[in-house]
């Protein structure tokens, strides 16, 4: 079907900005680009809070949303996107207050290190941190560490996967569930969704190859499974997970390459394929009937893992 025209205002509002690509202008320039995008404001939280939590290396900002109540509340760790070059809390405010208030959970968003100043592991090892905190904390953020989810979008997306990788290979955290949005999997740009994609939907094949070159700077990290879910040779163990795309998405074919892996691996998983969306669709503001249909499907997946049920 044609792009979706709710979508496609949205994007005709982003290319009206006249922003060079990110390759084209490094790095640095980049960010600056990315905050001049539209940014939609979201529905008001109990409360929000940033903290620092010890990693790897150095300490990782995150930020803490609550809903009403005294808890103790299911956690969700959600991973903002931006191809591990570009992207900041706020990438994700709006989402992160959506998700809080409609799972009723306690979101803890990650503030990783970005590339190519820092490049993989360093994304990946501060989202592993956070996620490490948020179940040995629970307590202290009226959550529940036997309910604990991970979630992202894009490059989000990829660290929510080798998060889960890390929970299973390293002992823990235990995790409940996966929401795997639009996420950067894989290597091969030569999928039918990438050639098929390849310009005119915000994200183009070209941006992620350069994304792909920023983060990964040894020959032997794009081996890595933590780097590159695609390339784990076991993906049993897993928790459930829900991965979703968009029809105009250049990731799609990798996103829905590796729902068939965990499913054949064991693991219950679900992909959702939105006809007539781009990239990043799930956080397009609420006029978008789409985005706010995929954020409500996020959303129910979030609850029935936490046990929590699904409002009406």
């Amino acid at each position: 079907m044609p792009v979706d025209p709710q979508v496609q205002e949205f994007l005709d509002q982003i290319a009206a900005l006249g922003l060079p690509p990110h390759y084209e202008v490094g790095a640095v320039k980049a960010r600056e680009n990315a905050k001049l995008r539209p940014r939609q404001a979201g529905p008001e939280v109990a409360g929000v809070e940033n903290f620092t939590v010890p990693g790897m290396d150095v300490d990782v900002p995150v930020r803490v949303y609550w809903p009403d109540g005294d808890g103790p509340f299911p956690i969700l760790v959600w991973i903002h996107g931006g191809g591990m070059v570009v992207g900041t809390l706020e990438t994700c405010d709006a989402a992160c207050r959506r998700l809080c208030l409609g799972a009723e959970c306690v979101v803890v968003s990650v503030d990783y290190r970005l590339a190519p100043e820092d490049p993989f592991p360093a994304a990946a090892e501060d989202s592993y941190a956070a996620v490490k905190w948020a179940s040995a904390n629970a307590a202290s953020i009226k959550g529940d560490a036997s309910r604990l989810a991970v979630g992202g979008e894009s490059a989000g997306g990829n660290l929510a996967a080798a998060v889960a990788l890390m929970a299973r290979d390293r002992g823990g955290p235990s995790i409940v569930h996966q929401s795997i949005i639009n996420p950067m999997l894989g290597l091969d740009f030569d999928t039918e969704s990438y050639i098929r994609n390849a310009e005119g939907y915000f994200l183009t094949r070209r941006t992620m190859m350069w994304y792909w070159d920023q983060y990964l700077q040894r020959a032997e990290d794009r081996e890595n499974p933590y780097a590159v879910p695609l390339c784990a040779e076991d993906l049993s163990g897993l928790p459930p997970a829900l991965l979703m795309a968009g029809e105009y998405d250049p990731l799609l074919s990798e996103t829905e390459a590796y729902a068939e892996r965990l499913q054949a691996a064991g693991v219950s998983a679900t992909f959702s394929y939105y006809a007539g969306a781009s990239h990043n669709f799930y956080n397009m503001p609420p006029s978008v009937d789409i985005a706010v249909r995929a954020m409500g499907e996020i959303i129910e997946a979030v609850r029935a893992a936490f046990g929590s049920g699904v409002k009406a």
